[in-house]
């Protein structure tokens, strides 16, 4: 087993509802423990607490314990802390830990944590690659771990078969990288009761594409890339990140981009609490360029876009809707007999 160092000193820090509204205050909570802080938005973090433990005079997991009690007092949100040698297994004790907890695998402790996990929980690999490997029986890391390196590489390519390979068994050549967080704007929505419909969701993924478009044309805005975050029953969530095929603030696109991140989850009956996107590394929308299309419809869709904007402008952020779009809480549906990209007055 090979080891980032001989004691816990890497944080891994999921910061629970509504971290998106105040990440960047959050994100400042940890800089007050340590300089070394790597963003990871829309709502985690990675912390290397090295040169803090003797300042503090605590190990790493009494800091994790501190980050939660600072961030519930200032802020009101609990985390959940993944403490390990390295951020690999910091942040695979986090995602096992209950929420609202601080969970520590010390190095003595990482083989056994390692051997007993199922394969889908090793970062890196993906509910496509999960899939593969089952397939051939390999659904636990220590299975994984076995398999000879040669095996691996005829399974899933040399790169990934290597990577996982040396994930597997406890190898992890990552460090935490101090990052501020790229520009981003956020919107949420909380379901009235757990949500089993895959398309109530997808209508509200329409108001959230929607909403996020809005803001970003208003500001003269673009988005290189588009996260999910799926709030579930049990106070869990799954995030998902896509980079866009060219910045944008079209709604439509950014639509669409929230439907692939969607289905690509398979969530099938998950009981959904609520569903969030998050627009990434926003740039000024004069700088992006855009691929010309000769799509006549394309272009009509973007003259109705700029004509909803100006009447919202006018009339308030609901005058204008897309078709299939949820309403604020309390509000009738719309009816849902036209394209979920159209637009329609309320």
């Amino acid at each position: 087993m090979e080891r980032a160092g001989d004691v816990s000193h890497v944080l891994y820090v999921h910061f629970g509802e509504g971290a998106h509204e105040r990440y960047e205050e959050l994100l400042t909570l940890l800089t007050d423990i340590t300089p070394v802080v790597q963003a990871l938005p829309p709502d985690a973090a990675l912390a290397d607490v090295r040169g803090a433990l003797r300042y503090f005079g605590r190990d790493a997991a009494g800091l994790a314990r501190l980050v939660r009690l600072r961030a519930l007092a200032l802020h009101g949100t609990d985390c959940t802390v993944g403490v390990a040698a390295g951020p690999l297994l910091a942040r695979m004790a986090a995602h096992a830990g209950a929420p609202g907890t601080v969970r520590e695998v010390r190095p003595e402790q990482a083989a056994d944590f390692l051997d007993r996990r199922p394969v889908a929980a090793l970062h890196g690999v993906g509910p496509a690659t999960a899939r593969t490997l089952c397939s051939y029986g390999l659904d636990s890391v220590g299975r994984l771990a076995a398999t000879p390196l040669a095996t691996l590489q005829r399974i899933l390519g040399a790169t990934q078969g290597r990577r996982l390979h040396e994930r597997a068994r406890g190898v992890d050549r990552t460090t935490v990288t101090p990052t501020a967080p790229a520009r981003s704007t956020a919107a949420e929505h909380r379901f009235p009761h757990d949500e089993l419909d895959p398309d109530r969701r997808r209508r509200a993924l329409l108001t959230l594409a929607d909403e996020l478009g809005f803001r970003m044309r208003a500001e003269h805005q673009v988005a290189r890339g588009l996260s999910l975050t799926v709030r579930y029953a049990d106070r869990s969530a799954t995030t998902r990140t896509r980079t866009l095929p060219e910045p944008t603030a079209h709604t439509p696109a950014l639509a669409r981009a929230a439907y692939a991140l969607h289905d690509a989850l398979g969530l099938q009956r998950a009981r959904v609490r609520g569903v969030a996107l998050r627009a990434e590394e926003l740039t000024a929308a004069e700088l992006a360029t855009r691929q010309l299309s000769f799509d006549v419809r394309e272009e009509k869709a973007r003259r109705a876009e700029a004509a909803a904007d100006r009447a919202r402008d006018r009339f308030g952020a609901y005058a204008v809707r897309p078709a299939g779009a949820e309403l604020p809480a309390g509000g009738a549906e719309w009816p849902d007999d036209g394209p979920d990209e159209g637009v329609r007055a309320a």
